[in-house]
């Protein structure tokens, strides 16, 4: 499996298995779904380039999570922001098929209003994995 499948497979896991992300979304999705009830959450496609060594296979790059939400104000959408950095930090560093991560670090976060009464959140993390076979 391609390290961005690893990876996405297990920030997928992560979010539904994290009990303040799962008791308030919907669902937790590893594309943009075409129907969703919010709020949903969305693991983005990795950005990734190589970060290779010498002698082990390796990569660097973005991982965004996208969280959307409705209501008058962004409160819960804050809240639920924090769920997923806790839940993102809790990643099991080996992901599986020889990946392990490196460093995961947040980058930025941010909610903006998507229409009326319509929230999207946004939190990014740099990653960098060494496949350790």
């Amino acid at each position: 499996m391609s390290a961005q499948t690893v990876l996405g497979e297990a920030l997928v896991a992560a979010l539904k298995a994290h009990a303040g992300v799962a008791r308030v979304v919907t669902a937790v999705f590893d594309a943009p779904p075409v129907r969703a009830a919010r709020p949903y959450a969305e693991v983005a496609e990795a950005l990734l380039t190589d970060w290779s060594t010498k002698d082990m296979a390796g990569r660097e790059g973005r991982i965004t999570i996208v969280l959307r939400d409705a209501g008058e104000r962004p409160v819960r959408l804050r809240v639920l922001a924090g769920e997923v950095d806790a839940a993102v930090e809790a990643l099991p560093r080996d992901l599986g098929e020889g990946w392990r991560i490196a460093s995961l670090v947040p980058v930025r976060s941010r909610i903006v209003r998507e229409g009326e009464g319509l929230w999207a959140g946004t939190n990014e993390y740099r990653v960098r994995m060494l496949r350790m076979q």
